[in-house]
């Protein structure tokens, strides 16, 4: 595994050649971006959502490319505040292109997965995210082990079909 930059990190988010998935397994995050966003959701605030922007013109540019991105998100039900704000800001993303879904944790009891939040970008290389407790970003770690890459896609495949799409998900 190889440590990389957070700049490496949005480059690999911008380049990709045919798909990137994404699984999330946490409730909460606390990243430096979302978190003054999600503050005046706490305090009943608008937001125009237009931080949101740069995301969705660069999923509409992979999209039209031909490009897909998915992503799955593994929730506890009831939803922790931070899903809950999630749900009001996902659809312009969605709507960009990408197929973003939900799943509640129960369902995947059965299923193994790896035990960080991860990227699969173009069935070769696995980028994974590390977090702190506080759910704040602290670790890029990267590689294109085939061994790797394999068990990251396949725990995927295994979510996938049962997660939810935004527009139909009702969380308990």
């Amino acid at each position: 595994m190889e440590e990389i930059t957070n700049d490496e990190f949005q480059e690999l988010l911008k380049t990709f050649k045919r798909s990137s998935i994404h699984l999330e397994t946490r409730d909460a995050y606390g990243t430096e971006v979302e978190l003054p966003h999600m503050a005046k959701w706490a305090a009943g605030e608008p937001d125009d959502l237009e931080w949101l922007q740069d995301w969705c013109t660069t999923v509409r540019a992979h999209v039209a490319a031909g490009r897909t991105i998915k992503r799955a998100r593994i929730v506890s039900e009831p939803l922790s505040d931070y899903q809950r704000w999630t749900l009001t800001i996902t659809k312009p993303i969605v709507e960009a292109g990408e197929d973003e879904r939900f799943i509640p944790r129960r369902q995947v009891s059965e299923l193994c997965f790896p035990g960080n939040d991860y990227y699969v970008f173009d069935d070769e290389r696995v980028v994974f995210l590390h977090y702190s407790g506080a759910g704040l970003n602290n670790a890029l770690t990267t590689t294109t082990n085939p061994a790797t890459v394999e068990m990251c896609r396949k725990a995927f495949e295994q979510v996938w079909p049962l997660a939810i799409p935004l527009s139909e998900y009702k969380p308990e």
